[in-house]
């Protein structure tokens, strides 16, 4: 059982093939993950970095589970803040699950140490990057504000 836990769930008007493909693939994590984009073979055991605007690795980890539209695990370290890194690896869950004419999407994000920094800090990022998310899929445009790497980091 975690210890620091951030739960977000929302509906997206659109298909698990279409958002699956929108959270792994380059192309659509640019738009809107602040022009971020995954290096992955995306099976389990694979390794996973988030590559942040010019080329460095913003967060690192490993594929734990992967069952594509369905459910993707992996653990996490954040690369960019010492006393993040310090806290060691997180565990991030993404669950698909097709409603109607949406998709149900519940992402945890834990990790198994009370209080954890970088818990708190990817509580206050998941829902604008989420809503971008849903906002790209639903209109073909993300939120402006997640558009761009920010300059101070």
């Amino acid at each position: 059982m975690a210890d620091s836990r951030f739960v977000y769930v929302t509906y997206i008007r659109t298909t698990p093939e279409k958002l699956w493909q929108a959270l792994i693939e380059p192309e659509f994590t640019r738009q809107f993950w602040g022009e971020t984009w995954q290096e992955c073979e995306w099976k389990p055991g694979a390794s996973w970095r988030l590559m942040i605007p010019g080329g460095r690795v913003g967060d690192s980890g490993e594929i734990l589970e992967i069952e594509p539209h369905r459910r993707l695990v992996l653990s996490w370290r954040n690369e960019l803040f010492p006393e993040m890194h310090a806290e060691g690896h997180s565990r991030l869950t993404y669950e698909l699950e097709a409603k109607g004419e949406a998709v149900k999407l519940t992402l945890t994000h834990e990790m198994g140490q009370a209080n954890s920094k970088l818990i708190d800090a990817t509580s206050t990022g998941w829902p604008m990057i989420l809503a971008s998310l849903k906002s790209l899929l639903e209109t073909g445009e993300s939120l402006e504000e997640t558009r761009r790497w920010p300059k101070d980091l």
